[in-house]
């Protein structure tokens, strides 16, 4: 089958870089608030007078809203346009970030960032669709590469944003950060954004139903299993019940898309292009292994080398600078070089870099040895997410663009709830291995009158309780048996911290190799893409017959 690109989009004579403002701005509050408020979790606990269990609700909330959303809000996109979503989400973000600093209870608070996790949501799959249907082929690289360079900067960049705010002006201002980005924001999108064509369809509701509750369970399930210890959540309901149960429903969703076609919530159309497929599982591969790095790394530094938070965000800086240097590098790159290989060189950059990462993994490890593996790993993100969103949108026209953008995103944020799940519940389970197995080795130095009584204290220890108290630079508190002499107390303190740290510096290097493997899934999966040249703007274009149903907008063929 052959067609012909369709003719731009009317700008009103205005280039298509007038659109990145607005979109990246708000991309920059979206991607700046699944990591802002980590730092602040000890300061709300105090301030809001809240456990830590619900306190963990305020980024769970978020996330969970902006991640069971977002096909839904593809496809508005699709339906309505991108700009009256964008704006209707920004405008929700904004007003929502006003609550969230006044909230004077966690429960308001919570409540807040599930209503800006909504926002979010609405905006983020019009960013990607937006952009692929505005720029032509073969600028649409570089502008993606813009795109990415906001996603990379400010999800490294929220912790230390974070740390600035918290401790100079107060957990309030984490959230009205957002109100002047989101007024200028606002100012943008009215005036530049232009009104795209839209597609008429009817409104799957049954798929609407069963993709909210599917993605919920699932979701809900996978986020807030380890607080509930995988087990028993309320009543005879236990975690893996909720977890089959999203299975079941989305299983049921796929199939009631399969019987819709086109006219689908989700068209698995959408899943012809090799490309696409791939890019969804090199997307979710990224997500999981960055979300799978920053779990453990953070309490390393905080409860072992006793790094303050903001000492502990800083170390990650230059590698955030470094990705929003390349990312626009790695954009226009990929106008001019098959994407696959640009996404590829960023997997293997990052893969190698985590890999360097586990190998000086120490408790004396000096803080330099750390900074540069982060900012390899700061250069190979840079590589990723523009040509990677670049290669899932490319071919999908504006009666799919949204959809498959909420698709791509949807699939991303689900990698990293897996990813902050399976971290979890992997450090848990080696530090429960290498932490006895250290103090075990070291439990010779100690005087044989508490040696048991030192060993069996240290047989619950945890993450969590590695954390507690360490958050600020303390020292790590050991349990010490009641009655011993001080000089007894101080020797084993200083023997089984040290073994403490040995064990948990070797839990944190296991847990980062299972991030090592994720990443490598990505790398085959960008290898085994299909190369894409660009044809010459107007030139017809083939389309393979397992596309044949969808337009093809994007002047550009398998080669």
């Amino acid at each position: 089958m052959t067609t012909t690109a369709p003719a731009p989009v009317d700008l009103h004579g205005r280039s298509p870089w007038s659109v990145i403002p607005a979109l990246c701005l708000g991309f920059f509050m979206i991607m700046l608030d699944t990591t802002i408020v980590n730092i602040a979790v000890p300061t709300l606990v105090d301030s809001l007078h809240a456990d830590l269990t619900a306190v963990g609700w305020v980024n769970s909330a978020y996330l969970l809203s902006f991640a069971v959303l977002l096909l839904v809000t593809g496809r508005l996109g699709d339906r309505f346009g991108p700009r009256p979503v964008f704006i209707l989400g920004l405008v929700v973000f904004t007003v929502a970030s006003f609550v969230c600093g006044l909230a004077g209870s966690v429960g308001v608070l919570v409540a807040a960032r599930a209503v800006q996790g909504v926002g979010a949501a609405l905006m983020t799959p019009q960013t990607m669709s937006m952009l692929t249907r505005v720029f032509p082929p073969r600028t649409r690289g570089a502008a993606m590469g813009v795109w990415g360079a906001t996603a990379g900067v400010a999800t490294i960049a929220g912790p230390v944003l974070g740390g600035v705010l918290v401790e100079g002006a107060g957990w309030e201002w984490i959230f009205f950060v957002n109100i002047p980005v989101g007024i200028v924001a606002l100012w943008f999108s009215v005036f530049r954004l232009p009104t795209l064509p839209t597609h008429a369809r009817r409104f799957d509701g049954v798929g609407v139903l069963l993709s909210v509750v599917g993605m919920f369970l699932l979701v809900f399930g996978v986020q807030e299993g380890a607080t509930y210890d995988w087990g028993t959540v309320t009543g005879p309901i236990t975690v893996w019940e909720i977890i089959a149960a999203g299975v079941v429903v989305l299983a049921g969703f796929v199939l009631w898309q399969r019987r819709l076609g086109a006219d689908a919530l989700l068209p698995l159309s959408l899943f012809h292009h090799r490309n696409f497929t791939l890019a969804n599982v090199a997307g979710w591969s990224v997500t999981f292994a960055m979300t799978g790095i920053f779990f453990p790394f953070t309490i390393f530094l905080q409860a072992i080398l006793g790094m303050s938070p903001l000492h502990a965000a800083l170390v990650g800086l230059p590698g955030s600078l470094v990705s929003g240097v390349v990312a626009p590098f790695a954009g226009r790159l990929s106008d001019r070089v098959p994407g696959k290989w640009v996404v590829a060189t960023g997997f293997a950059i990052v893969t190698a870099s985590v890999a360097w990462l586990t190998t000086v993994i120490d408790p004396g490890v000096a803080t330099w040895q750390l900074v540069l593996p982060m900012t390899v790993f700061g250069i190979g993100t840079g590589f990723l997410f523009s040509p990677l969103a670049n290669l899932a949108t490319s071919g999908l026209d504006h009666r799919t663009a949204g959809a498959g953008a909420g698709a791509f995103n949807t699939t991303r944020q689900v990698g990293g709830v897996i990813g902050s799940a399976a971290v979890v519940a992997m450090l848990t389970s080696r530090l429960g291995v290498a932490v006895p197995a250290a103090v075990q080795d070291a439990a010779g130095e100690l005087p044989a009158a508490v040696r048991e009584q030192v060993l069996g204290g240290l047989s619950g220890l945890s993450a969590d309780s590695l954390g507690e108290g360490a958050g600020a630079g303390g020292a790590l508190q050991v349990p010490v048996p009641e009655g011993v002499p001080t000089d007894v107390a101080d020797q084993v303190q200083q023997v089984v911290t040290a073994a403490v740290h040995s064990g948990f510096a070797t839990a944190t290097g296991q847990t980062l190799l299972l991030t090592v493997g994720v990443l490598a899934l990505g790398l085959l999966a960008a290898l085994g893409m299909r190369s894409v040249r660009h044809a010459s703007p107007g030139a017809p274009v083939h389309v393979p017959a397992a596309d044949a149903g969808v337009e093809v907008r994007a002047a550009a063929t398998d080669a």
